[in-house]
């Protein structure tokens, strides 16, 4: 050998050494025979990555992202990893997008791999959006939707209320609760681990303003509802056409990937692509429906068309409601125009709560209130002027009613209640109320209470000898325990009924 083949074996020595150690490593991968030809392979990217030559493995990963899909989920991986060691965490989230929208596993973002950009802005927004964490707010708003639901069902279960007006309340309040679970999903980001609760209450959007004004129309005026009342329910079923096919039929993992798409695009993945045009158009079907549900409240509150008590509960429902309109009015000017909306939001959502726990309380308290009782105290306004109850009818009704009370006693049976007595009279609850109150000048309850006191007083007066006791007095009149006996007593009376025996005793002696 001259002095030119040295030189020649010097210069390309450390390039034969190289190329037997990469040789020596694709035969250790089980790659036997290897030539240039597979410096473009998966496993020439992986080997510049074992040896943190990142730079070089990124574009052979690149030429890579084509093949079968097991292995693009591994590249896409080895590709964030390789950008988040070079400290690029804009081009490393950009590829943890792309794998979550090939295999959604959020587990990978705990890989130690993305520590050096963990605490960048870009890292930081994917992982709380795609990693569930359920936060103070999200668990009240959770609890608050259950709270929700139990009202709903205790109004379904209440007969006492009108059919017509329990479902038009029983669905105001669903659809309150179910928007309020949905932004407790989505504020733990659970909504990537439940893809189908994507949108779950957008379809009610404009449903919140028909129903308040229905359900007002119904226990203030018992209005009976039109077919042309379904015009009221367009705009739903428009949307409802809109979304079935866009949103609710398409199935859980087209959902995932529409919400990486729009986390992808920097917009809030749990937001509609038509968020401007539903918010505009809830905002103009709040206001409009505000107006109407105005005038239904005015004129009852003109007319004293309820009871006081039934009255305050009907302005208290119209002022939380308009206090939920204006917050979201607030909420939709402000994201039309791209400013944050986060204080606002949660004042509808606050508005929306007080809702749901204000109907709640009233539905556990006093749930005679959901029906409208009618009473009518003004009497420059014709009482049950709709009502069809004619003045013959009206006195007959009386005549049975005053036998059902004074020869048949049914007053002792303590479930006693106004469904019962009008089933009794063969009439409809609302005639059986109107009698009463036309000839007695008082309300079914009072009615009741006047027969079972004044039995209970002959009862006392009999009983010289003070041998009976009270429980058992209040027990043969109908009531079912002594507390309620005793204050039913002593507001007729104004004593107890111990005190009602001794005294009378006291004057018979005397």
């Amino acid at each position: 050998m001259g002095l030119k083949g040295v030189i020649v074996c010097i210069l390309f020595l450390p390039s034969t050494f190289v190329l037997a150690k990469n040789s020596i490593y694709l035969n250790a991968k089980g790659i036997s025979g290897a030539s240039p030809i597979f410096q473009d392979s998966i496993e020439w990217a992986d080997y510049y990555y074992n040896i943190h030559r990142y730079k070089k493995a990124i574009p052979i990963y690149k030429k890579n992202l084509t093949d079968s899909l097991s292995n693009k989920t591994r590249v896409l991986k080895k590709l964030a990893l390789s950008e988040a060691a070079l400290g690029r965490p804009a081009a490393s989230v950009s590829y943890i997008n792309d794998y979550l929208l090939t295999d959604f596993d959020p587990s990978f973002l705990s890989n130690e791999g993305f520590d050096p950009i963990r605490d960048s802005s870009e890292f930081t927004e994917i992982s709380d959006e795609v990693t569930p964490k359920i936060t103070v707010w999200s668990f009240i708003y959770f609890f608050v939707s259950m709270i929700g639901f139990y009202v709903l069902l205790l109004i379904c279960l209440n007969k006492n209320i009108n059919l017509v007006a329990r479902f038009l309340i029983a669905g105001f309040i669903f659809i309150h609760s179910l928007f309020i679970l949905n932004v407790s999903i989505n504020r733990a980001h659970f909504m990537f681990q439940y893809p189908h609760s994507y949108l779950i209450s957008t379809w009610a959007s404009f449903l919140y303003g028909p129903l308040l004004y229905l359900y007002f129309k119904r226990i203030t005026e018992k209005y009976a509802f039109k077919r042309i009342d379904f015009l009221h329910l367009l705009p739903t079923i428009a949307l409802l056409i809109f979304m079935l096919p866009n949103v609710y039929l398409i199935s859980g993992e087209d959902k995932i990937s529409l919400m990486l798409i729009r986390l992808k695009n920097g917009l809030s993945p749990q937001d509609s692509n038509q968020l401007l045009a539903i918010v505009l158009l809830k905002i103009l079907s709040l206001v409009v429906y505000a107006y109407f549900i105005r005038r239904v409240y005015l004129r009852s509150k003109t007319q004293r068309l309820l009871q006081e008590k039934n009255q305050i509960w009907q302005k208290n429902i119209y002022l939380i409601h308009v206090l939920y309109i204006l917050t979201y009015t607030a909420y939709g000017i402000l994201i039309i125009n791209g400013y944050s909306s986060g204080i606002f939001l949660n004042g509808s959502l606050a508005a929306m709560a007080i809702m749901v726990l204000y109907v709640g309380y009233s539905a556990n308290i006093q749930p005679q209130v959901f029906s409208g009782v009618y009473a009518y105290t003004n009497r420059l306004f014709p009482k049950y002027e709709k009502s069809g109850l004619t003045a013959s009818l009206s006195r007959e009704l009386k005549e049975n009613l005053v036998h059902l009370f004074a020869n048949e006693k049914i007053y002792r049976e303590n479930n006693i209640n106004l469904e019962m007595v009008a089933n009794r009279l063969d009439t409809t609850r609302h005639n059986a109320s109107q009698v009463i109150n036309e000839h007695f000048g008082m309300s079914f309850h009072e009615f009741v209470n006047t027969y079972r006191i004044e039995e209970a007083k002959k009862i006392l007066q009999k009983d010289a000898a003070q041998k009976i006791h009270i429980i058992d007095v209040a027990y043969e009149v109908g009531y079912n325990n002594k507390v309620t006996f005793n204050k039913a007593f002593k507001k007729d009376t104004q004593l107890t009924p111990s005190e009602y025996q001794r005294n009378f005793k006291f004057n018979k002696v005397s």
